[in-house]
């Protein structure tokens, strides 16, 4: 238990990926192992939105947006607490390589935000209402980084499909400026681009790890540093 201890001291310190290697040894009793990949080559990336159709549910349409805050196992697990969202996944996108790993991403090589893609019913939460709600389950005054992870792969971002949508996100940011909230909002935001979706162990992760995710998040600062800035929930 030295070594479990050490990292729990250590853990603000150091990026997920790093201290999660340095940790793997004190919880392997609990069966947690670690996954590398290799980078692809880069291509060049596309300026105007990459938008996929969404599927129809139930005979309703549904909608799709796309947020990165930081680690993606916690982004996941807090929207899919949102009423209107059908499901959130967690990939990468807005980087330079195709088909990116989660080796490589971490890692730095690709250019790629680790990110969410939400499927919602529009008919019961909006597009805006996402925007505010993302907002307030991240840390908008940082650059390229959240939290205790640190790199331009977990930089905020919000990721618009369409010129109406620009313009909510727009006008969301410039209203926590107006407000004097925040002096500065770092959070990029920028057309979408392919969405490519992680490795299965990703998906879900708070639910099939729910001891390491908890581990990891607490260690983190996530929610002290939400509350921090935002107030209670």
């Amino acid at each position: 238990m030295d070594l479990f201890n050490h990292c729990l001291a250590w853990g603000a310190a150091a990026t997920r990926r790093t201290r999660l290697a340095v940790c793997v040894a004190a919880l392997a009793g609990w069966g947690l192992v670690g996954c590398t990949q290799a980078a692809a080559p880069p291509v060049q990336p596309t300026s105007a939105p990459v938008v996929e159709s969404a599927p129809v549910v139930d005979g309703k349409p549904m909608a799709y947006a796309v947020f990165a805050g930081g680690c993606f196992w916690c982004i996941e697990a807090d929207f899919e607490k949102l009423p209107g969202v059908r499901e959130v996944v967690s990939g990468y996108t807005a980087g330079r390589t195709p088909n990116p790993t989660y080796e490589a991403v971490s890692a730095g090589h690709t250019g790629h935000t680790e990110a969410v893609r939400v499927l919602y019913d529009p008919a019961q939460v909006s597009y805006s209402q996402l925007v505010e709600y993302f907002w307030r389950h991240i840390d908008p005054t940082v650059k390229d980084r959240q939290f205790c992870d640190i790199g331009d792969q977990y930089r905020s971002g919000i990721y618009w499909g369409n010129e109406s949508e620009r313009q909510t996100v727009e006008a969301s940011r410039d209203a926590l400026l107006k407000s004097g909230r925040f002096a500065t909002i770092h959070t990029e935001l920028a057309p979408a681009s392919t969405f490519y979706l992680a490795e299965d162990y990703h998906q879900d992760y708070y639910k099939k790890n729910e001891l390491r995710y908890s581990y990891y998040r607490l260690s983190c600062g996530r929610d002290a540093r939400v509350k921090q800035l935002w107030g209670s929930q």
